[in-house]
C-alpha cells in the first residue's frame, strides 16, 4: 500500500492558545458487569489525524460511540473546541460538527448517492431544493477532496470503496469538521485504501480533524501524527507516531511482545488433497465468474490466492464450500465432489472433510442474534457427540464444547450465552475460526481470515492456520492483504477476471510482480516449480 509521506509532510504543532478539537476527560462506561471504558482521557489536536488502536474488545468503538452520541457515558466530560458539550444522541453530535463513518456502512442500497446524502438532512417537505443543493455540494467536494462519485448511481451498483466515499460525503454534507472512521480499510482493496488515505490527507490539510480507528499498524505509522493505545477498556498511552514503532505499539496494545510475522518452517507437502480441473461458475445473470480454474493443493501446504476483490476468489470459495454451483471437476482425496446436484451443499462438504471460514462472517458464518454456543455448533449439530437421542440435541454438551473453544481461542467476553452481535468483529471471527479449525478437516477453506481483526488476534489466527498445515492438512487461503499472503502461503496463485494468471513461490517473487499479475499483466520471473 503506497502511503509513504502522507503524514510526514504535515506538522501537528498548533498555537498554544488553540484548544484541541476534541477533549475527553474521565470517560467511563459499563454494560452490566462489563466495564467497557474506564476513566479515559484523550486530547485530539485540530487539523490532525489521530489514530486509536487496541485489541478487539479494548473499548475503542464504545468510546467513539459515546463521542457520536450512540451511548451516554456513566461519568466524564466531552469538550469540543474547548467548550463542554453534551452529546445525548447522534443529532447532537452532528450539530457539534462530528461525523462518523462506520465499518459496516449505513446506506440504503436501492437509493441513489444523492438520495443517501440528503437522507435525514432534507431542507423541507419538497425534495427538489435538497437534491439540487446536494448536487452542487457534491461537485465541490469531488473537486476539493478527490471524492468523485456519480450522484445518480445506485449504492448497490457501487464498489465498496465508492460506497465509503458516500459515507464521507454524507458527513461533509452535514458540515462535519471532525470525522471518525472505524476500521475504514477493512473492506477495501489496496488501491481503494490508497485513495482513501489521499482523501484523508486532503481533508486534514483543509483543517478537518480525523480520528482513525484501525488495527493496521502500517497505516497508523504512515497516516497519523499521534496515536493513542487502549487495552481492556483503559487508555494506556498516547505517543507521537514519529517517535514510536510498530513493535512498540503492538506491545502496548497486547501487554506483551507480539510477533508481527508468525514464524513457520518449510512446508512438507504430501499427497494431493484437492484437485480442480476446468472449474467454471456463472452468476444469476449468466455471467461467467470462474473461467476454467485448475489447481492442486497437497497435504501439509498452504496455497494462497491473491487478487483484487471481485476477480473470482469469492466464487471459488463458495463453489468449493457448497454455497454456489459450477461445472468441471473437483476431487477431494481422489473422490469427485458434486458441483451441481443434490449433494452440492455445505453439509455434504463438511461430511467429506472440508471446513469453511467464509469471507463474510456476519452473513455467511454466523447468525447474529443466536448465542455464541449455538453459532459454534452450526453445521456440526448432528455430530453424535451432541445428541441425547434421535430427536434431541444435548445442549449442555454443546455449551461445554463451546466454552472449551472460547477458552482455547481467547474469545472475549468469555460468555457463551452472549449473542454473536454482542462480540466485536475480531471475536466474531474467532468464533467462526474455532468452529471450523477444531473439526480437524482435511481441507480448510479460509477467506479473509483477519479482516477487521486486531494485531493480537491476527497473530493467534495465523498460528492456528500454520499449525493446521503442520498437522498435515491442506489450506486454501484467500486474502486481499498481500503481506498476509506472502507471510503464510507456501505457494501463491494470482487470480484476475476469473482466471489463474500464474503461480509463484513467496521467496521468488515480490509485491510488484504479484501486483502486475493482479492487474492482468503476465510476468515471467519467479514462476513456481
Amino acid at each position: 500500500m503506497a502511503l509513504t509521506g502522507l503524514a510526514g509532510r504535515h506538522s501537528d504543532a498548533a498555537p498554544a492558545d488553540v484548544p484541541p478539537a476534541i477533549e475527553l476527560r474521565g470517560i467511563s462506561k459499563a454494560f452490566g458487569p462489563v466495564q467497557a471504558n474506564r476513566n479515559i482521557s484523550i486530547r485530539v489536536g485540530k487539523g490532525t489525524i489521530h489514530g486509536i488502536i487496541g485489541e478487539n474488545g479494548a473499548g475503542k468503538s464504545t468510546l467513539m460511540s459515546i463521542l457520536y452520541g450512540f451511548y451516554r457515558a456513566d461519568a466524564g466530560e466531552i469538550l469540543i473546541n474547548g467548550r463542554p458539550t453534551s452529546i445525548p444522541n447522534s443529532q447532537a453530535a452532528i450539530r457539534a460538527g462530528i461525523g462518523m463513518v462506520f465499518q459496516h456502512f449505513k446506506l440504503v442500497h436501492n437509493f441513489s448517492v444523492v438520495e443517501n446524502v440528503i437522507l435525514g438532512a432534507e431542507d423541507g417537505a419538497l425534495l427538489r431544493p435538497s437534491v439540487d443543493r446536494a448536487r452542487r455540494l457534491l461537485a465541490e467536494l469531488a473537486r476539493d477532496y478527490e471524492l468523485d462519485v456519480d450522484p445518480d448511481a445506485l449504492i448497490e451498483d457501487l464498489s465498496v470503496g465508492h460506497q465509503q466515499r458516500v459515507e464521507i460525503l454524507k458527513a461533509l454534507y452535514r458540515h462535519a469538521d471532525i470525522l471518525i472512521l472505524d476500521e475504514p480499510t477493512g473492506v477495501l482493496t489496496p488501491d481503494e485504501a490508497d485513495h482513501l488515505f489521499r482523501i484523508l490527507a486532503n481533508l486534514r490539510d483543509q483543517g478537518k480533524t480525523i480520528i482513525l480507528i484501525t488495527h493496521k499498524l502500517r497505516e497508523i505509522m504512515e497516516i497519523t501524527e499521534n496515536v493513542s493505545v487502549m487495552r481492556r477498556g483503559e487508555m494506556v498511552a498516547t505517543v507521537r507516531t514519529a517517535e514510536t514503532s510498530p513493535e512498540q505499539l503492538a506491545e502496548l496494545m497486547v501487554g506483551r511482545k507480539v510477533l508481527l510475522h508468525v514464524p513457520k518452517g518449510p512446508a512438507s507437502p504430501g499427497r494431493t488433497v484437492l484437485e480442480i480441473e476446468d472449474l467454471r461458475v456463472r452468476d444469476d445473470d449468466g455471467v461467467e465468474r470462474l473461467k476454467g480454474i485448475s489447481l492442486q493443493i497437497r497435504a501439509g501446504e498452504i496455497l494462497g490466492i491473491a487478487g483484487v476483490a471481485g476477480n473470482g476468489q469469492s466464487e471459488l470459495l463458495e463453489v468449493l464450500g457448497g454455497i454456489a454451483r459450477g461445472t468441471g471437476s473437483v476431487k477431494l482425496n481422489g473422490v469427485p465432489l458434486d458441483l451441481a446436484g443434490r449433494n452440492a451443499d455445505g453439509r455434504s462438504r463438511r461430511r467429506a472433510g472440508i471446513a469453511h471460514v467464509p469471507e463474510d462472517r456476519q452473513n455467511l458464518g454466523l447468525i447474529m442474534d443466536f448465542t455464541a454456543w449455538e453459532n459454534m455448533a452450526f453445521g456440526y449439530q448432528d455430530d453424535p457427540a451432541y445428541q441425547k437421542n434421535r430427536w434431541l440435541m444435548d445442549n449442555e454438551a454443546l455449551r461445554k464444547d463451546a466454552m472449551g473453544k472460547i477458552e482455547r481461542f481467547d474469545v472475549r467476553p468469555a460468555d457463551c450465552w452472549l449473542p454473536a452481535k454482542s462480540f466485536s468483529g475480531g471475536n466474531q471471527q474467532k468464533i467462526v475460526v474455532a468452529r471450523e479449525i477444531e473439526r480437524n478437516p482435511d481441507l480448510l477453506l479460509v477467506g479473509q481470515p483477519t479482516r477487521g481483526v486486531d494485531i493480537g488476534a491476527i497473530e493467534f489466527i495465523h498460528r492456528r492456520i500454520v499449525a493446521l498445515r503442520d498437522a498435515g492438512k491442506a489450506v486454501l487461503l484467500v486474502s486481499v492483504e498481500l503481506d498476509e499472503i506472502m507471510s503464510l502461503a507456501d505457494r501463491i496463485a494470482v487470480m484476475f477476471d476469473g482466471r489463474i494468471m500464474g503461480e509463484r513461490l513467496p521467496d521468488q517473487t515480490d509485491e510488484r510482480e504479484l501486483g502486475l499479475l493482479m492487474a492482468g499483466v503476465e510476468a515471467t520471473a519467479g514462476k513456481a516449480a
